[in-house]
């Protein structure tokens, strides 16, 4: 929880205080999705029926499993898995939708948290595993496979340049035309400010990344 493996740990109370709020954050998060399930229908995941928050938050899932992964075998780095987790147990916990697809989204996140946890706290996520009604022990369950898929952004920020400098940032669909991209930048308002009057020189256009507008 405390450091890397390559610098010693200096002990406090206080890090210790704050390992134990976390691991009561998941216990109530894990608990709250139990008792969702008892009264809300656990679908089957659909990936084409995921509305925009719910591709989110399986996107921060995967992320989160990714770097945890990584961190782990890796880099043998348990502190910073730690802090990834703390990061997807907060999303999760303000995703409390009880609807088919939202109790399977957050039913895969459940998942992941507690096998990605267990190697670092195996009583409380060996006790909670079995609490969601699994009869194998979680020490024995495979480790869990980032889906690519999840990982894709629909949207991405553009950063919009004119002359080198920051005018603009645009939200738009990922993969996006070239042509599209620059004709959405140029037609922005805040951009339009700095260009209107001026000779448009040159756009480069980076993909998913930059505009750069030159003017003169």
């Amino acid at each position: 929880f405390a450091a890397p493996p390559t610098q010693d740990l200096e002990w406090s109370d206080s890090g210790l205080e704050g390992s134990y709020r976390f691991v009561n954050k998941i216990y109530r998060l894990i608990s709250a999705f139990i008792e969702d399930s008892k009264t809300h229908t656990v679908a089957k995941l659909a990936l084409d029926a995921l509305n925009k928050e719910q591709k989110s938050i399986r996107q921060k899932t995967h992320q989160a499993l990714a770097k945890i992964g990584d961190d782990m075998s890796r880099r043998h780095s348990f502190n910073t898995a730690i802090a990834s987790l703390m990061e997807l147990s907060n999303a999760l916990i303000k995703f409390s939708a009880t609807d088919e697809q939202s109790m399977a989204v957050r039913a895969e996140s459940v998942d992941i948290i507690l096998k990605t946890l267990s190697p670092i706290t195996p009583h409380i996520c060996h006790y909670l595993w079995h609490e969601l009604g699994n009869k194998e022990a979680i020490i024995n369950e495979p480790w869990p496979m980032v889906d690519k898929k999840a990982l894709e952004q629909d949207e991405v920020q553009i950063i919009v340049q004119i002359n080198g400098k920051l005018r603009a940032k645009l939200v738009l669909d990922a993969g996006m035309d070239k042509l599209e991209v620059e004709t959405q930048a140029l037609n922005d308002e805040n951009v339009a400010k700095f260009t209107d009057g001026k000779t448009v020189v040159k756009v480069i256009v980076v993909p998913n990344k930059l505009v750069n507008i030159v003017v003169k």
